[in-house]
This record gives structure tokens, C-alpha cells and sequence, in this order.
């Protein structure tokens, strides 16, 4: 491992219950109800491309920019000032950059969000490159973003391991030619076992994570 790569929600940030939440008030705004499959459907999908989606799926007379801003405002105030870390991600992060490997960030989230969150934990500065799948022409159904971040690093794929909590993320890391690490996520529960088939390994938290050449947990 010469760097390593992390999604945010749901992978270190444990946001996603954050999204549920916004999900379930804007449509009920709307007297409409969260359909099963939604999450599963824009999971993967950047911020844009899900508010088009979403406009399309309803039949909503709003334009996807309205959308963005509803969302953007409903979780400005989370992201700055409660979402936390998953277990354990923090000293996993120090022990990494310790180490010497380069830490990164490949992710569907907007700046305006999630580096506060970042900030607030006093983070932001540990990685070298973080990358948004707004710079590559696809989302996170593709190897794009994390080849992207890879090029960014100038570590060859094969050098660089993922950290995900989405399934079909973790199978576009595995095309991206990368080792790729399962993240327990209470969003993704229902598909865990495939991420646990699909990723070279898969744990629940980051006490439970790869550590470096050499080290214990003791």
C-alpha cells in the first residue's frame, strides 16, 4: 500500500442516516414517501445527477439547481457542527499517514459540506488530493474517480487501496485494478453480504481495519 483512498459518507463520515433523514423530509414536503429502492438508485450517483433523477422519478415541477439548494441548506448545519467519524477512522488515518502512505479522498459529496465536517475534526490537511466525481465524466458506477485520484497521486492503481461502504463503488475500484476494503454502513446493511463477496476484505468499523507493516493495536 503506498495510499490509500476513502469515500466519505458512509465510509468515514457517518453521514448517511444524515441523507435518509433529508430524503424522508423533502418528499414529505412534497406529500410523497421515500420509495424502497431510492437510496440503492441514486447511491452511487453525484449530487447533480441525482437531482435530475429525482425531479424525473416524481414528476416534480421544481429545476434539479432548486433541488441542490434545498439540500445543500438541510445539511449545512449537520455536516458543520454534528456528523462524526466513523469508529476508530481518526487514529486509522494517523497511523496510515504515519506510516508514510498517502492518504486521499475519491467522493460524490460537495465541497461546501463536507470540508467543514473535515475542518471540524481537524483532517483536512492529512490528505493530499481530494477528488469529486464532478471532475470525471462519470459517477462512482465507474472506475473514473478512482482512477482519476490514483493519476492525482501519481501512484500507479495496484499501489492504492479503497476504502467503501457502497457495492457498486467497491466493484469499480476492483475494475480500477485497486485492493478494496468493505465499510460497514447502516444504509448499505441489506446489501453486506455482496460487499463482503465483492471487496478483498470487509469489517465493521476502523478498529477492526489493516493495519501497516509492522504495527499492533496493542
Amino acid at each position: 500500500m503506498k495510499a490509500a483512498i476513502f469515500d466519505l459518507d458512509g465510509t468515514l463520515l457517518d453521514s448517511m442516516g444524515v441523507w435518509t433523514q433529508i430524503d424522508r423530509d423533502f418528499l414529505t414536503r412534497r406529500g410523497l414517501v421515500v420509495p424502497e429502492d431510492y437510496m440503492d438508485a441514486v447511491a452511487s450517483m453525484r449530487f447533480y445527477e441525482t437531482a435530475v433523477y429525482t425531479v424525473e422519478r416524481f414528476g416534480l415541477s421544481e429545476s434539479p439547481d432548486a433541488l441542490l439548494r434545498e439540500w445543500y441548506a438541510m445539511a449545512a448545519d449537520a455536516y458543520g457542527h454534528t456528523v462524526a467519524l466513523k469508529r476508530g477512522a481518526k487514529d486509522y488515518l494517523a497511523r496510515l499517514r504515519g506510516s508514510g502512505i498517502r492518504l486521499a479522498i475519491a467522493t460524490s459529496a460537495a465541497p461546501a459540506l463536507y470540508l467543514p465536517a473535515l475542518r471540524r475534526h481537524g483532517i483536512e490537511s492529512w490528505f493530499e488530493v481530494i477528488c469529486t466525481t464532478d471532475e470525471v465524466s462519470r459517477d462512482k458506477s465507474a472506475p473514473d474517480i478512482f482512477l482519476h485520484t490514483a493519476e492525482r497521486l501519481a501512484v500507479a492503481p495496484a499501489d492504492c487501496v479503497v476504502f467503501e461502504d457502497l457495492l457498486a463503488a467497491i466493484r469499480s475500484a476492483k475494475a480500477a485494478g485497486m485492493t478494496v476494503y468493505g465499510i460497514y454502513d447502516a444504509a448499505s446493511a441489506e446489501r453486506w453480504a455482496e460487499i463482503c463477496r465483492a471487496a478483498d476484505g470487509a469489517f465493521h468499523d476502523f478498529t477492526e481495519a489493516p493495519l501497516p507493516d509492522g504495527q499492533s493495536r496493542t
